[in-house]
């Protein structure tokens, strides 16, 4: 006889593993929440958003390469916390509020401590910021992924008011750019930053590191920085004309997503200290300039697009909430991002 068990896919350890998830999921339960954890589907009441004129805004996402980073750590905590961060950002630069969120879980032999450890950062997270863990997946698939490995990947569904959706349109010539501070690399750029770190230098995620003022895997474990709280009350004010979040593509490549026709980011490089992590990158891999820049967020994790009578105020609310804004630069005729150096180079230690 040949049983599911011994093809590698163990039903129990799945069974003991969404124990533990339940009570995690229940503590996210928000008011528009219909469905119990096992339902086929998971239900939500749009009405208990309380907007006049709803609009559904949806993504996906993963944690990409960083995982590689959890693995060797032996760190599972953070992840799902970045992975739930990240989506909220996504949607928040359209103007939407976060409402619920799903995950997808999947590995080639399910260890239950592990599952319960990532989900517990998931579940945290919505905890955290008032949205729903409304339902997920978790899959063993024995062959599939190698031993001790997973993959993770989230869908979140928001809403927003479709007369105050931001879709760049507001967008002027002289509007600033002020820039929200990262948390490090968030989840973008691990494959470059692995190679030049493992690989390249020979270092581990337990090496100290002097610039860092901690160990490699702390720096590369910070989780991805969630904007929501500071930045929704810019929006109920309608103080931002548009936002990026700079993800893959770092601000070469995101910051045009937002941009009218005719319009480009003029970014004035000196204007916040690059974090160190940033600079060891540069140093220690010699990475050409072009690819630092669309590769990493340099310390930016998103970029609001404001009035210049708005400035003030907007640097102000930020504060008070904990997210210092910066100016960064501004828009202009043109397209594309370009970024202008200070006459006595990079003051950050780049080069």
């Amino acid at each position: 006889m040949t049983t599911y068990r011994e093809a590698g896919v163990d039903i129990d350890a799945q069974d003991r593993a969404l124990s533990a998830i339940k009570e995690m999921v229940r503590s996210t339960k928000t008011a528009g929440v219909l469905s119990e954890l096992g339902s086929f589907g998971g239900l939500f009441d749009i009405g208990a958003a309380g907007v006049k004129r709803p609009v559904l805004v949806a993504s996906a996402d993963g944690v990409g390469t960083k995982l590689k980073v959890a693995f060797l750590a032996g760190r599972h905590d953070t992840v799902g916390r970045d992975l739930v961060h990240h989506c909220i950002n996504d949607i928040l630069v359209q103007g939407a509020r976060p409402l619920f969120f799903l995950d997808y879980l999947a590995t080639g032999r399910l260890d239950p401590g592990v599952v319960e450890s990532v989900i517990r950062g998931v579940a945290g997270a919505c905890a955290d910021h008032g949205l729903a863990l409304l339902g997920g997946e978790t899959a063993e698939m024995p062959g599939f992924y190698a031993e001790g490995e997973y993959d993770l990947a989230g869908f979140i569904v928001g809403v927003a008011d479709r007369r105050r959706i931001l879709d760049g349109t507001a967008v002027a010539a002289g509007d600033v750019l002020v820039g929200l501070p990262s948390t490090g690399l968030h989840t973008n750029g691990y494959s470059l930053a692995r190679r030049i770190l493992f690989d390249r230098l020979g270092l581990a995620p337990e090496d100290t590191v002097e610039e860092l003022g901690g160990t490699l895997g702390e720096e590369l474990l910070k989780v991805h920085r969630c904007y929501l709280e500071a930045v929704w009350p810019l929006l109920d004010k309608d103080l931002v004309h548009a936002m990026a979040h700079i993800t893959g593509g770092g601000l070469t490549d995101n910051l045009p997503r937002v941009l009218p026709e005719g319009l480009g980011a003029e970014i004035k490089v000196g204007a916040w200290e690059v974090p160190a992590i940033f600079r060891v990158l540069a140093q220690g891999g010699k990475v050409p300039e072009d690819d630092l820049w669309r590769t990493f967020n340099m310390g930016v994790g998103m970029v609001l697009i404001v009035a210049p009578k708005s400035l003030a105020k907007v640097l102000k609310i930020l504060k008070k909430h904990g997210v210092p804004g910066f100016p960064m630069g501004n828009i202009a005729a043109g397209s594309g991002v370009t970024y202008h150096h200070p006459p006595e180079g990079y003051p950050t230690g780049l080069r």
